[in-house]
């Protein structure tokens, strides 16, 4: 808001690097290095989106339908089991 207008931005998409501090953190325990280290980051890296918009597609489908989820009850019990 400003004012009394409602200003609406485009979202800006962060391409490929979500997760690369993570990743590589990750292969450099794992003891890559050099030329093998830019191969499995590489490799790594082109797994992140597919799983990301699995996970979404997955929340989508349990956002859709009563099954599949957990309740509020499920997750922190009801007032009379206190």
């Amino acid at each position: 808001m400003r004012g009394n207008e409602l200003i609406l931005r485009p979202v800006k998409e962060n391409t490929s690097g979500e997760f690369a501090e993570q990743i590589l953190a990750d292969l450099i325990r794992q003891g890559y290095s050099g030329e093998e280290l830019l191969e499995k980051f590489k490799q790594a890296q082109r797994k992140v989106r597919p799983a990301v918009e699995a996970m979404l597609a997955e929340a989508d489908r349990v956002a859709e339908s009563k099954s599949g989820g957990y309740s509020l009850e499920d997750v922190f019990g009801t007032e009379d089991e206190k």
